[in-house]
């Protein structure tokens, strides 16, 4: 009989510390710009913060992508422009330095990490520290067949568990999280629909890129009918995602739920990730509140999901290609947020009771002792 209690989440996730929050907010309206000047930067300095339990806020010096893949038997049905079973090329792009993630690694200066739960090939043609957390290969073909057995479910989600380990003991202190699979968009489409309670429609998008009508008839179709194998389980999330998940969103749903357990912050990237962030707060509804959505890949799954988290995306810039790359661009917005909370100066004494009022209200000309406001905002 299994171990794993999900229950037991909601017990040991909790808020960021909204008392370290309130403090960042105070030292927000002592500083020299006026607060709601940097716009969403003030919030995000605020969040992270809280996610910290610091004030003032600490760099954002050891990011990390980490990327589950993994290949989905309904990609047999053409729903993907990618053929089925391609992932491993994806994998060894990723690997190799030649996919847009990679390129983005570089220049910011990221590791990126690939874990791969079930990739269609032999594991002996991959590296070691990719292949030691795989589940099975490839995922079932969730119209009509389960994608995992409820062990593999478990073991998946597990590995999850233990890779968010991995990472929090490391010393990473934000992850940006993707996923490199084919088929992947249409088993989490199946997620958000059936947890949304909506029709396959409103929640296929075309991937990443940009499937033909027919292609997206098919994939259509195939969500339509794997949501009638997902409703009779919506109870059990394990059994959910066993049933029409896979392996790889499995792994990312532990992997998100154990973030925040070990209050390890998380950059979500596009519509599988959030599939899994989905399905992560119907286990635990304090988790969304360690998560970033990154931005929006137009993908509507995505947005249904966000929607119903209350997330909303730091950037639109139309990015749908995955594997963590619109994530990593949202990642110099978050870094900027933390520099700007921890390193501009605050005023100084005589002007934070009464801010604004207090710039208004120049000293008299001439007046011994005194000091002239417009000084006072740019003299650190």
């Amino acid at each position: 009989m299994s171990s794993l209690n999900l229950d037991d989440f909601t017990d040991l996730i909790e808020r960021p510390d909204g008392g370290v929050r309130r403090d960042a907010e105070a030292r927000r309206e002592r500083q020299v710009v006026p607060p709601g000047a940097l716009g969403r930067l003030d919030d995000l300095g605020e969040w992270l913060s809280a996610a910290q339990g610091t004030v003032p806020v600490r760099p954002v010096e050891r990011p990390r992508v980490v990327l589950f893949a993994g290949d989905h038997g309904i990609a047999a049905l053409d729903v993907s422009a990618h053929p089925a079973g391609g992932a491993e090329r994806l994998v060894r792009d990723v690997l190799e330095g030649g996919r847009p993630v990679s390129v983005l690694a570089r220049r910011l200066g990221v590791p990126v990490r690939v874990v791969d739960m079930a990739l269609d090939c032999d594991p002996a043609t991959l590296p070691d520290e990719v292949v030691r957390h795989r589940v099975r290969r490839g995922s079932g073909r969730i119209d009509i067949e389960d994608a995992l057995t409820p062990d593999e479910a478990e073991a998946a989600f597990r590995a999850g568990i233990a890779v968010a380990d991995e990472e929090a003991d490391s010393g990473t202190d934000l992850v940006v999280l993707g996923d490199v699979s084919v088929g992947g968009t249409t088993a989490a489409g199946v997620l958000v629909a059936a947890l949304c309670g909506t029709d396959a429609s409103v929640v296929t998008g075309r991937g990443g890129l940009a499937i033909d009508d027919l292609a997206w008839m098919r994939k259509c179709a195939a969500i339509r009918d794997a949501l009638v194998r997902a409703r009779p389980v919506l109870g059990d999330q394990l059994q959910l995602l066993a049933t029409v998940g896979g392996a790889d969103l499995a792994a990312m749903t532990g992997f998100l739920l154990q973030s925040a357990v070990r209050k390890l912050p998380v950059v979500l990237d596009g519509v599988v990730t959030a599939a899994c962030a989905l399905v992560a707060q119907r286990i635990a509804f304090r988790a969304p509140d360690w998560w970033l959505a990154a931005h929006d890949s137009g993908e509507p799954g995505q947005a249904k999901a966000l929607d119903r988290m209350a997330l909303e995306p730091l950037l639109s810039h139309g990015v749908t290609v995955g594997e963590g790359a619109g994530g990593l661009l949202a990642l110099p917005l978050v870094q900027a947020a933390a520099a700007l909370a921890a390193e501009l100066p605050e005023l100084p004494p005589p002007y934070q009771e009464s801010g604004a009022q207090a710039v208004e209200e120049p000293a008299e000309e001439g007046a011994e002792g005194a000091v002239d406001p417009a000084g006072a905002r740019t003299a650190e």
